[in-house]
């Protein structure tokens, strides 16, 4: 009788775990204008396997500020107007017009505008591990990114995959994300430390 109970019970569950993801992206972009979190990325390859953490903020539209603490310390900065990434160690720092390095990246898709279907084809992928997926495909060829799978849970984003044209899988789970927090503008000015070498283009 119990094991009858569980199965009901795992039936009538089963529509709340698979819940579309379309919408959960739409909503989490619409009620979305800053974001701040915690993030955790892998990156596999053929031969290789790689991690890296650090946190994240961003104003939506055309803002972000990505740092890399482990294993390196990064600075990837969106402006509103310019892309800055700044490498601790090699001491350096490359930049360029944003709207052109962003594209229809996924940075795009986390701090771009609303647009989201004018880039990318959108499919629901399912239910897995309690998240709803889906998979955004970039509609021009020229995207370094074959297609990025989003997980969801209650209108939030829990996880990003990241599939690239050289056969690299990038997973970022994110933790600690906090919506619309005030986040002050100086947040994202970036200006290059003294000594650094400044490779612009454009």
């Amino acid at each position: 009788m119990r094991k009858i109970l569980c199965t009901v019970a795992l039936l009538m569950l089963a529509p709340l775990a698979q819940a579309d993801a379309i919408p959960q992206l739409k909503a989490f972009i619409a009620s979305t204008s800053t974001l701040t979190a915690d993030f955790q990325q892998v990156v596999t390859s053929k031969n290789k396997r790689s991690e890296a953490s650090g946190t994240l903020s961003i104003a939506r539209p055309g803002k972000f500020l990505w740092i890399y603490t482990k294993p390196y310390d990064q600075i990837i900065d969106g402006d509103g107007k310019r892309l800055w990434i700044y490498d601790k160690e090699l001491a350096q720092v490359t930049t360029r017009p944003l709207n052109a390095a962003l594209g229809s990246s996924p940075a795009a898709l986390l701090a771009g505008s609303n647009a989201i279907e004018r880039d990318y084809a959108l499919r629901e992928s399912g239910a897995d591990k309690g998240l709803s997926w889906l998979t955004a495909t970039p509609k021009k060829d020229e995207n370094t990114f074959k297609s990025i799978r989003m997980g969801f849970s209650n209108n939030a984003l829990q996880v990003m995959e990241l599939s690239d044209t050289f056969g690299n899988l990038t997973r970022i789970s994110f933790s600690n994300m906090k919506k619309n927090p005030a986040l002050p503008a100086t947040l994202f000015h970036f200006a290059p430390p003294k000594g650094a070498d400044v490779i612009s283009d454009q």
